[in-house]
């Protein structure tokens, strides 16, 4: 029974250092997480995915999809841009927007079939050739 408890002190003790030490290391933390924040705030922006380019592909970068819709607002914003806009295979950034009220029921559920439509679209928009001018 006594060794039964001395584990159980042991044990204790051992929790009870660890919480001391995340307690000290909590203020790493916050900075650590600051600049996470800062970092995801000034380069992804309303990144939704960040893409690589495709095995076999000949552009070199990937693809950026993000995604806006403002407060108080109906008007969804959904849009496909190059992961590097400076790049020369990448391609011209395309976007819709529309209601969000279209895409919904009157109950609230989403009919994912309209959303997907809308999205392929833009997918095809952007993988299109552009034309050139003459």
């Amino acid at each position: 029974m006594e060794i039964i408890i001395t584990f159980v002190l042991i044990g204790n003790v051992k929790i009870l250092k660890l919480q001391i030490c995340l307690i000290l290391d909590s203020g790493k933390y916050i900075v650590f997480n600051g600049l996470l924040q800062l970092i995801i705030h000034l380069k992804e922006k309303n990144a939704i995915l960040v893409t690589y380019p495709p095995k076999g592909s000949f552009t070199s970068t990937g693809l950026v999809v993000s995604s806006k819709l403002p407060r108080f607002s109906d008007e969804y914003t959904l849009t496909i841009a190059s992961a590097d806009p400076k790049s020369i295979s990448a391609g011209k950034p395309v976007q819709f927007t529309k209601s969000v009220t279209q895409c919904f029921t009157k109950d609230g559920v989403l009919v994912e079939g309209l959303f997907w439509k809308d999205v392929e679209a833009l997918i095809n928009d952007y993988a299109a050739e552009p034309k050139k001018s003459k």
